[in-house]
């Protein structure tokens, strides 16, 4: 069973997670099994939660047929943002980035991979990374997905080029650990059967492979590329297993299957 926008009720004020379980229950499953009259005698749902609801609907319906991410980005609260992720999946912007160090005021961006309906592009400092090919990148997504980017790859960006993202951001160390998968996103690829083509490879290898390159190894390069890539790639596969985890995880035992 899968989780869409059209199957949530978490994003109006004063839903929760129990009062929502409770209209699944009820065969509310779906926007379009919503009745304000009859949900208003609902377990816990009084009738001023209901008009809110009714409201947040007929706005809802409107902007999910325009492709209105930022819309539910506001509405939900941040740990249900995932959810966002069935409706924008072919729209949903991967990245990654290496760097010479931990600290964005004294460190420097090495490499940005993106990763986009099946095509990974990869951009290098001094070739041709620069702050409107990273902006040309995010243009067009609906949604952005990184693992640890709004602690780590968002600060990055936008210290040294004046970028971040301005739809939804799915930071994927949040929901990973809310099923239990805790650690280095390695880690976690490891537990959930994800492979790497060189899975030696560390964040502290990424740092000597770029002052390798510094130093005229081109090989060097062409390797801190592809773990870059492999990183971003990886976030994609990561990303259809965790949501149908958290799937799983929110749904009641006792609650028919949601309708599509």
């Amino acid at each position: 069973m899968v989780v869409r926008l059209e199957n949530s009720f978490i994003g109006v004020r004063g839903v929760g997670e129990k009062t929502e379980r409770n209209l699944w229950r009820d065969g509310v499953t779906h926007w379009a099994e919503f009745d304000r009259d009859a949900a208003a005698r609902t377990r816990g749902l009084g009738e001023t939660t209901a008009d809110r609801i009714e409201s947040f609907l007929a706005d809802a319906r409107e902007r999910l047929d325009d492709g209105d991410s930022n819309f539910f980005g506001e509405q939900f609260p941040s740990g249900e943002r995932w959810r966002l992720y069935e409706n924008f999946r072919e729209e949903t912007l991967f990245f990654d980035i290496e760097t010479t160090g931990l600290d964005e005021h004294r460190n420097d961006v090495t490499t940005v991979s993106f990763h986009i309906d099946g095509e990974t592009t990869t951009l290098v400092r001094g070739r041709d990374l620069t702050a409107e090919r990273v902006r040309e990148q995010f243009r067009d997504a609906s949604l952005v997905a990184s693992f640890n980017g709004k602690r780590f790859d968002v600060p990055f960006l936008d210290t040294e080029l004046g970028v971040t993202p301005d739809v939804p951001h799915l930071d994927l160390m949040y929901p990973c650990r809310r099923i239990g998968l805790t650690g280095g996103l390695k880690q976690i690829e490891q537990e959930v059967g994800l492979e790497r083509e060189k899975p030696d490879i560390s964040g502290e290898d990424a740092v000597r492979l770029w002052y390798q390159y510094q130093g005229g190894d081109e090989a060097s390069l062409e390797t801190l590329v592809e773990y870059n890539r492999d990183d971003t790639r990886n976030l994609r596969t990561l990303a259809d297993e965790v949501v149908d985890r958290l799937d799983d995880h929110v749904l009641p035992g006792d609650a028919p299957a949601l309708s599509r």
